[in-house]
């Protein structure tokens, strides 16, 4: 019987039992898409991308499935009465060293655990996105759209509860999470990849991991190589495919680039319903406006479902979705077709402003400081409950709840779509795959591909194999030096015994380095595991796998140098128990460590508990404390110790054959020159009445109770040790994917007033939802400041400097190719007052342009040109007298706003202007920056926007002179934080500020508010450079005289211009535009501006503020720096903790186990092992150090040192100065654990103190700050650091 809502008609059932009709979107906007309207039936060859087509590809993929009678699928979702709950967060401050001790905190911490706090995300969410649909999600940053659509596609677990009936067809959540997950795909903001592999390597292994088992009659290469080449065409990366991703530390693709590879590497898993959270993030219009026309063409082609937020949405963009959902602080404003929300709004009785895109309409509804009130109608909804309430009520939310309805009653319990779907789905698993998995590969498909990606990761990463190679090589010399040649007698037993103690003590301590590492990972293999690629462990195994032929390698190398420059039984077979010996203790050790790492989310405890257990299985392997000594309530540690029958083995393997001569007969010397052998003895323990020599096998036994006979056992026994390390850590792996990480809840300093709004849903954080655990913010943020506000705000200094530049090149070498030329003779300046725009395609040259002007550029490639202010040579302190805004907001995150800016003012503006001054120009940035509400508020705990002005803020402090640069000051916001910032902007450049500013996707009143452009094309080439002009028309005017297309009225100008020369990834030209523009009238009036800028400016003097480097003299930087560093470690207090447990429960474990020694020759042993352990405890401590320095050296090489904010040695001395008393606390702990316990005497703990408690915290703190500094990451650090430290042990045991 026919079913009808409000004038529609949907017949049921449908004509094809398989759907339901779809609502279609707008017709094609502009021309646009009548590339892709062609169908050819021609096999599909390598694309190139000027002539590729995306739907004709498509189309050919889909003729040859049809023609394997291969079963197409599809999935639509729908939803009612969909509520998330997360679980709140009480605690609004930052936590600090003294909170732990203090009691109303223990409190409120003990109370939050007894009674969380949870709060709703979303509430009564209802809708339906059937195939061949694209529902577009709009809202402001933190209404809830990541939740949405992580709900959507099943990734439920970060929230408390999540309530109300979803369902895929006739398919449930449960089914489709638990056996065909990969058909819900879900694409992050954030780009996580490996970033030491190519971009060809990264697309294909997400192709081979959801390569189906019947691809028409195709290889799985063959397949892989022809998803990898259409997804590279369709955006734009094949001649990326040989780059590495990249990352802060690894040259790679560029931003834009990185985004394109996201979606790819989403599109290439081939999911029924594919959600995409703000996608377009960094790229430009041309290349957002083409990745919705993929995905358009590839829901319709292939009937999937689509469903996309997006924030700065142009009107092309909009016009290809079919529906739109408005999301209002977690309730449903609207859910509709896209073609009718606009006039829904307006009927509400609200209207747009000027030229506002209709997306930016929709999202300027729900800010009440956005929106604009129809004259004449005054009972709008405004709050956000009014507007769900309005919705549900108006025809368009009935409609929704009778489609909803229809769904539900079509759909659900449907074993027709039940079982076509799950025929087809289940023909695309491998053969042996196991029953009920998720994955379309088997286990053994799964492992073969991880690990060919973990060799490709370890050959895009050489230089940590290649160190660590190094570093066993380097240290088998050194050491095999030490014990060079050892005799064959018994003098000698102590020294092979050293040697050998060395071989497994060096392994352990060396193993431990690659826990950063296993922490750096986990997010990329989390997110492959949300989508069906293939288990957690299985990359654990993986890694296991491909690193045991390297350890044998390295370790044999070790072997073959460090065996025979000792001296030890020159016996094949033996040289070979060695080697197994050495490699099993090796791998025993690194699945150890790997597992304790897979059991933590913190890295902090990880790597305390390593050290603690480190120095455990150390000290009970049987050498520093021999079994017959130790105390009884703890010998049981030695069965339990995979080292001591590694260390059993390598002994009994080395004395087995030696008989050794005595070197200490009794009684022997002066008046014994004619005792025969029978009246002597040998004084080494094992040495029988008679004997010259002493028999290797009873030294052993005797000394350590070692026997030979065990050898095999110990091998099977350290075999066990590694599987059931391994079983371990494949278990943590698969089931604990989870990260510590910083909550994404406003963080204020004690002190501060923080207004609360319990209905808010705003929070910090990347994210604009609630991840479980991490609870809401309740705390409110102000509405983004408008621009009369800030023309009412205080003013920046007034500047009359112009900068220019002309004939800049940038070139870079390629290993294996020719040179890249990434800019070509761009010319152009920045006059003071004006705010410049410089624009172009992903690619094109934006950011390396900005660094090349800023003088940011790394120690790579040649540069060629002149940068000139008023025509003369720049100043020696340029980069001090500009500021730049880097597109990462690089900041200490533990540092408050207006701590943040006011140490970017006391370093960088000179000495000479008074402290109360500065501090009070930092009151003013605040208030232009509109941060006075958040200056007590943590930076790494601001939204994307705050952190944004607080980024313009730092640079404002510093009152920069001559200019400010900006690198896209606006990726990542919604329309209107991004309008409140290029407001901002525009506020700077009206008071006298020069201003250069990349910027991608700005809506056309947007890009009303700049004054100049400069457009570059790929490769750097200048497209324009002029005025933009009134509404755009002299721009508009430039390109339409010289052959383009006509501009629409309605059409937003930046997205003409970039469309006009062929921006994008798959556009193609029809004249190029910078021959255009050099042999135009426009270029010449540049170069003749230029020349009368240089002209006059010659005329006036270009003065250097600063005689030094930097603005502020050395100890005032050092005291600057050691404040803030101060203040980073008192706020950190995991890490603190970590430090001081360590050291007390590492001290307590050592005085126990030597606990009381007395002064008998094996007493005074057992305290020269208790002090060589207690400085072991350096290595783990140097590791959680070295990430914080790390951290803190990223801060000051990204952006205070091309900002010449302060020298280098300051900041080594700052961290040395506050890392070390940190350290002389936790060695008291230490001390006090250890000194008595052991039983020394108490006349000399004031010397010890002295060594232990501050020498040598001193030593082992700079000695790891300097294997930090040689070191890219922490993993390397963690590596050089256990090579140096080596020769501590060596010094030691020698």
């Amino acid at each position: 019987m026919p079913y009808s809502v409000d004038d529609e008609e949907w017949t049921y059932p449908p004509q094809n039992p398989m759907r339901l009709p779809k609502q279609t979107p707008t017709d094609d906007v502009d021309g646009i898409r009548r590339r892709s309207s062609m169908s050819s039936d021609r096999t599909i060859d390598v694309p190139d991308e000027e002539s590729f087509n995306l739907e004709k590809s498509v189309r050919v993929l889909k003729k040859r499935r049809n023609t394997a009678r291969i079963k197409p699928r599809s999935l639509g979702v729908g939803f009612r009465n969909l509520t998330v709950t997360g679980l709140g967060s009480s605690e609004s401050y930052i936590p600090t060293v003294g909170s732990i001790f203090n009691p109303r905190v223990i409190l409120e911490q003990v109370q939050k655990i007894r009674h969380p706090a949870v709060r709703r995300i979303l509430s009564g969410f209802q809708g339906v996105v059937r195939p061949g649909e694209m529902l577009l999600v709009l809202g402001s940053p933190g209404s809830g759209c990541s939740t949405f659509l992580k709900c959507l596609v099943g990734q439920r677990k970060e929230y408390h509860s999540v309530d109300g009936d979803v369902c895929y067809d006739s398919m449930t959540l449960e089914e489709m999470q638990t056996r065909f997950r990969g058909d819900l795909q879900y694409c992050p903001e954030d780009d996580i990849h490996f970033p030491s592999i190519s971009v060809h390597d990264t697309l294909s292994f997400a192709a081979a991991a959801r390569t189906p088992r019947d691809r028409a009659g195709e290889s799985k290469r063959e397949y892989t190589e022809k998803i990898v080449n259409i997804l590279a065409s369709t955006f734009g990366l094949k001649h990326t495919l040989s780059t590495p991703v990249g990352d802060n530390m690894i040259r790679g693709v560029s931003g834009g680039e990185k985004k394109r590879v996201s979606i790819a590497e989403t599109l290439s898993a081939r999911g029924c319903i594919a959600a995409f959270d703000n996608s377009t993030r960094g790229l430009d219009s041309s290349t957002a406006l083409e990745f919705i026309q993929a995905l358009r063409t590839a829901t319709d082609e292939l009937q999937t479902t689509t469903i996309v937020s997006l924030y700065q949405a142009g009107e092309s963009l909009y016009e290809y979705f079919n529906k739109v959902c408005v999301i209002y602080e977690g309730k449903m404003a609207y859910y509709g077709p896209a073609s009718e929300a606009k006039q829904y709004f307006i009927d509400m009785g609200y209207q747009p402003a000027n030229r506002q895109t209709t997306a930016d309409f929709l999202v300027a509804v729900t800010d009440p400081k956005g929106r604009i009130p129809r004259p004449g109608i005054s009972n709008q909804p405004r709050t956000a409950d009014e507007f769900a309430t309005y919705f549900r009520r108006s025809m368009h939310g009935q409609r929704n709840a009778g489609e909803v309805q229809l769904y539900m009653n079509f759909c659900v319990n449907n074993e027709l779509l039940r079982n076509a779907y799950i025929q087809s789905a289940t023909a695309e698993f491998s053969r042996h795959s196991q029953s009920g998995s998720p994955y379309l590969l088997n286990l053994a498909e799964q492992v073969a591909i991880v690990m060919r990606r973990r060799v490709q990761i370890l050959r895009g990463n050489m230089l940590a194999t290649f160190l660590l190679l190094f570093t066993f090589t380097f240290q088998a010399i050194v050491m095999g030096t030490v014990f060079l040649h050892t005799k064959a007698v018994t003098s000698g037993f102590f020294a092979r015994g050293s040697a050998l103690f060395f071989t497994v003590l060096f392994n352990a301590i060396t193993s431990m380095a690659e826990i950063p590492a296993l922490y750096s990972q986990r997010p990329i293999i989390l997110r492959h595991q949300k989508g069906g690629l293939y288990r957690p462990f299985v990359e654990a195994l993986a890694l296991t796998l491909v690193d045991i032929p390297i350890t044998a390698v390295i370790t044999i190398v070790y072997s073959s140098i460090f065996y025979w420059l000792v001296g030890f039984q020159r016996s094949v077979s033996q040289f070979a128990l060695f080697n197994l010996f050495t490699i099993g203790i090796s791998v025993a050790m690194k699945a150890w460590f790997r597992g304790l790492s897979a059991a933590f989310a913190s890295e902090a405890a990880a790597q305390s508990l390593a050290g603690i257990s480190a120095l455990i299985l150390i000290l009970y392997a049987g050498y520093t404390t021999p079994r017959p000594t130790m105390i009884g309530a703890l010998r049981w540690l030695v069965y339990v110790n995979p080292l001591k029958y590694g260390f059993e083995a390598l002994m009994t393997n080395e004395f087995h054959t030696l008989k050794a001569e005595c070197s200490n007969l009794v009684p022997q010397g002066p008046g014994y020159h004619n005792v025969t052998l029978a009246n002597q003895v040998c004084a080494t323990v094992g040495a029988l009445p008679g004997q010259s020599f002493v028999n290797g096998n009873r030294f052993t036994e005797l000394s350590f109770e070692f026997k030979y006979s065990r050898l095999w056992m110990d091998f099977g026994i350290i075999t066990a040790f590694f599987g059931g390390f391994l079983g371990a850590l494949l278990i943590f792996t698969e089931y604990n994917t989870s990260m510590a990480r910083d909550t994404p809840v406003v963080r204020w300093k004690r002190g501060a007033q923080v207004k609360r709004s319990d209905n808010n849903i705003t929070t910090g954080g990347d994210d604009d939802e609630e991840r479980g655990a991490a609870g809401a913010s309740t705390t409110t943020y102000p509405p983004p400041p408008q621009m009369r506000r800030f023309k009412s705000s205080s003013k920046a200094p007034q500047q009359t400097d112009v900068f220019s530049w002309r004939g800049i090149n940038y070139t870079v070498p390629i290993p294996g190719q020719t040179d890249r030329q990434l800019l070509s003779d761009v010319s152009g300046y920045v006059a003071p007052g004006k705010l410049t725009a410089l624009m172009g395609e992903s690619g094109a040259g934006k950011t390396t342009l900005l660094n090349v002007l800023a003088m940011r550029t790394a120690d790579v490639g040649v540069v060629s040109g002149e940068r000139l202010v008023n025509g003369q040579a720049l100043p020696a302190d340029f980069q001090s007298q500009s500021g730049y805004c880097q597109q990462m907001d690089t900041h200490v995150p533990t540092s408050t706003v207006r701590e943040a800016l006011l140490f970017s003012a006391k370093l960088r503006q000179p000495p000479s202007v008074p402290l109360a001054e500065k501090e009070a120009y930092v009151e003013r940035c605040l208030e232009m920056c509109g941060l006075k509400e958040y200056a007590d508020a943590a930076v790494g705990t601001l939204n994307m926007e705050h952190r944004k002005r607080t980024t313009i803020g730092v640079e404002l402090a510093a009152r920069p002179k001559l200019l400010l640069f900006l690198d896209e000051p606006t990726s990542g916001l919604d329309s209107q934080s991004a309008w409140a910032i290029v407001s901002f902007l525009r506020s700077l450049a009206d008071s006298g500020q020069a201003i250069l500013c990349t910027i991608h996707q700005p809506s056309a009143e947007l890009f009303q508010v700049f004054d100049r452009l400069l457009l570059l094309k790929k490769g750097g080439k200048t497209v324009y450079f002029g005025d933009v002009g009134p509404n755009a028309s002299t721009l508009i005017r430039y390109f339409e005289k010289n052959g383009a297309r006509k501009c629409p009225p309605e059409a937003n100008p930046a997205e003409y211009m970039l469309g006009v020369i062929g921006a994008g990834a798959t556009a193609s030209r029809s004249m190029d535009w910078h021959d255009v523009w050099v042999n135009s009238p426009e270029a010449r009036a540049l170069q003749r501006e230029l020349e009368e800028i240089h002209k006059q400016g010659r005329s006036r003097k270009v003065s250097t503020e600063l005689r030094t480097e930097f603005a502020t003299p050395w100890f005032f930087q050092l005291r600057e720096l050691i404040r803030r560093d101060a203040e980073a470690h008192w706020r950190d207090p995991t890490y603190i903790a970590a430090k001081m447990v360590l050291n007390s429960i590492g001290g307590l474990i050592v005085g126990i186990t030597f606990l009381k020694s007395k002064n008998s020759q094996q007493g005074i042993q057992n305290k020269l092992f208790a002090i060589f352990m207690a400085t072991v405890l350096s290595v783990p401590l140097s590791n959680q150090l070295q990430v914080q320095f790390i951290n803190m050296r990223t801060v000051y090489e990204v952006r205070e040192r091309p900002s010449r904010m302060y020298s280098w040695t300051a900041l080594l001395m700052a961290s040395i100065l506050v890392e070390l008393f940190w350290n002389v606390i936790g060695s008291f702990f230490l001390f006090v654990s250890w000194y008595w316990t052991i039983g020394f005497e108490n006349g000399r703990a004031g010397y010890t103190y002295l060594m232990l408690g501050i020498v040598f915290p001193l030593y082992y703190g700079t000695l790891a700050q300097a294997a930090a500094l040689m070191a890219p990451n922490a993993e390397i650090a963690g590596v050089l650091f256990s090579f140096l430290f080596s020769f501590v042990v060596t010094l030691q045991v020698d």
